[in-house]
């Protein structure tokens, strides 16, 4: 596990965008694991000027997100689908149609787990997997539990992650309280890992990277990843 300190979020982002610009480089039709969030804002920011200034070509790329909230629809502007489109896919030549993320509006949540299970690995799982981190520990919606979860599945989430989540919603009670997520697996399953962090995750980097790998701080399976990296803004 490589961990690297930079001096702000700019060059955080920067950073991100050359390792994640140089993988669609190397190919072309490469699978991108994407993260939603704030943390990944600046990142896709600076992929998009790329492409617009010509130095990137998203038209073979696929993508698969981690997570995607219980009960929301793509066109809700809370929804990570929404998201994306609002961030990144509109504003490059990704095509649509290889761009997926969980329905979190499926009738049938258990089947929909399945779905986007056997899509993922159809693709043949991520060549590079972005996360964020929470503070308390989770990468995706993998929440802090007594076991890690390997497949796709549904969570409930902690109460600290609604609260952090609160911010983006006019009314508490609009904060959904579950969500469909990846599992442990399937990012473990990813050729390469990128992990980006402001620094206000300082202290949960330090437990997650630097103490035992446990399922109750969920990032900290990566210290087992073969090939993860760490960027850390300290401003």
């Amino acid at each position: 596990m490589r961990i690297i300190q930079v001096e702000s979020y700019e060059k955080l982002s920067a950073l991100a965008a050359d390792i994640i610009g140089g993988q669609v480089l190397l190919n072309p039709h490469c699978v991108l694991g994407l993260a939603t969030g704030s943390s990944p804002l600046g990142t896709y920011a600076d992929l998009v000027k790329r492409y617009e200034q010509g130095l990137l070509d998203f038209s073979g790329v696929r993508t698969v997100n981690l997570d995607e909230y219980c009960g929301l629809t793509g066109d809700d502007p809370q929804s990570y689908r929404y998201f994306m489109d609002h961030n990144l896919f509109d504003k490059v030549n990704v095509d649509k149609n290889n761009t997926h993320l969980p329905d979190g509006s499926a009738p049938d949540m258990q089947a929909e787990c399945a779905r986007y299970e056997a899509l993922v690995e159809s693709l043949g799982w991520p060549d590079l997997q972005l996360l964020g981190i929470g503070h308390n520990g989770h990468i995706g919606f993998n929440e802090p539990e007594d076991v890690f979860h390997a497949a796709v599945h549904t969570v409930k989430l902690a109460e600290s992650t609604i609260k952090a989540n609160s911010r983006l919603f006019e009314r508490p009670e609009d904060v959904p309280t579950s969500a469909v997520t990846m599992g442990v697996g399937a990012i473990m399953k990813a050729k390469r890992v990128l992990l980006i962090a402001g620094a206000d995750k300082a202290g949960i980097v330090e437990r997650a990277f630097h103490g035992p790998v446990t399922p109750q701080v969920p990032a900290s399976i990566l210290q087992l990843h073969r090939d993860a990296t760490v960027i850390l803004s300290m401003a």
